[in-house]
């Protein structure tokens, strides 16, 4: 394993200082360090963060390869700083056995680029009816702690009441998409102004009010862990200050596009702004920002969903919900919060390495920690083009946005992953 000296680079936005990666670990830190067999990298004006954790990430394999695969996904994560992922179970077949998911998990492995955790389905095929093995996906190789039928709602109060219960025994947590379907149905973007003007079906924000409000109530009952996904909302904001403060077990994410798009993107009728949930309005961008700044919002999660070419390129009507985010997610991250390094670490790493239980991630660069770690050109912008993306879909909203921040180098356990702002294999 070849050592690396990362010089004068500054950790989580402190004082320059030297980095030595040596057996998978940062074995050493402080100024004017040298290690002759070692591959020097300079780090001057660049940031080093813990590695990026994604708790929201659609890898399609098995089913779509065409859409993505987790070799591909993969790729795309470690160029954008990520170390570990969680892939979401709605992969065809559905992730809600022990077998699939130990098959994604193996997948990760075998192309050894991020570490991809699995997240196993509530239910069985996702809907809706009957639980899945929660247990056995728990205990399998994989040691599935997350489960959700993120794209379906657990709509059924008794069904999720029985999830909580059944995954506190081993800590586990259900994460939740937050979306009472009867509010929802025909809807093809967001319910307000913009979508009356457009004449398009509106998807009303109390549709997911409602569901945070009475999951928060059932986990207060029942003791148990929730976290909701892709928060989109300032009243999901108002529901979830409130929980919290009453001390219920809830943590919550939001996406890159729902802190920076607005549901005024869709009067292009373009397909790459249709995501579930839909782009809101400006007013819940403003409380959202504020939200994750506050900790009321614990992670910025990515919701990556790639989409072959024939599932976007069509009608609004009939396009996939959905967007790209892994190469792009930590820039957004600068443009909305800006060089707040210690609270972009905190909420791209730390947090959601902590909700996930992801063992060696989410630690800030320091002697004796696995070396799982990114290196950021704050100073760098880049302009996006789709077509130089390493995932398989083209689906970006950001597609020519000149955006801040350049990854230059991942590691994963003192391996390279990224070097140059290039995938090492």
């Amino acid at each position: 394993m070849t050592a690396y000296l990362i010089k004068n680079v500054s950790v989580v936005g402190a004082a320059p200082t030297d980095l030595l990666i040596r057996d998978g670990v940062v074995a050493e830190a402080g100024a004017g360090l040298t290690a002759p067999d070692a591959t020097v990298l300079d780090g001057t004006g660049l940031v080093a963060l813990p590695g990026l954790v994604d708790l929201h990430t659609h890898l399609r394999e098995p089913g779509r390869e065409d859409a993505e695969t987790v070799e591909s996904g993969s790729r795309a994560a470690a160029l954008g700083g990520y170390t570990a992922v969680c892939a979401m179970a709605n992969t065809s077949p559905v992730a809600d056995t022990a077998g699939v998911v130990e098959q994604v998990w193996r997948l990760g492995r075998e192309a050894g680029l991020v570490d991809v955790q699995p997240i196993g389905a509530v239910t069985v095929g996702l809907a809706g009816e009957r639980l899945a093995e929660l247990g056995a996906m728990a205990d399998s190789a994989a040691r599935v702690r997350i489960f959700s039928d993120d794209g379906h709602c657990v709509a059924d109060p008794k069904l999720m009441r029985r999830a909580l219960e059944y995954v506190k025994a081993f800590d586990g947590v259900i994460a939740q998409h937050a979306e009472e379907p009867r509010l929802t149905e025909g809807a093809q973007m967001h319910e307000g102004e913009v979508s009356t003007r457009l004449g398009l079906t509106g998807w009303p924000a109390v549709a997911e009010e409602a569901i945070i409000a009475r999951d928060v109530l059932l986990a207060e009952h029942v003791g148990s862990r929730l976290h909701i996904c892709h928060v989109s909302t300032a009243g999901s904001v108002e529901v979830l200050r409130h929980a919290k403060a009453r001390g219920v077990k809830v943590t919550a994410e939001v996406t890159p596009h729902h802190l920076l798009l607005t549901d005024e993107k869709a009067e292009t009728y373009d397909p790459v702004y249709k995501v579930n949930p839909p782009l809101r309005t400006a007013a819940d961008i403003a409380a959202l920002r504020a939200a994750l700044a506050e900790g009321v919002i614990d992670i910025v999660a990515t919701d990556h969903a790639p989409h072959a070419v024939e599932d976007k390129e069509c009608e609004w009507a009939y396009a996939r919900p959905g967007m790209l985010g892994l190469e792009t997610a930590l820039s957004i991250a600068l443009d909305v919060l800006g060089p707040q390094w210690d609270l972009i670490a905190e909420r791209m790493s730390r947090a959601p390495a902590r909700i996930a239980g992801l063992e060696g991630h989410g630690l800030d660069p320091a002697p004796g920690v696995p070396a799982n770690l990114t290196l950021v050109d704050p100073a760098a912008h880049r302009t996006i083009e789709p077509a130089e993306l390493a995932s398989r879909s083209r689906n970006t909203p950001y597609a020519r946005m000149t955006l801040p921040g350049r990854i230059v180098a991942t590691f994963l356990r003192g391996e390279p992953t990224v070097l140059d702002g290039k995938a090492v294999k």
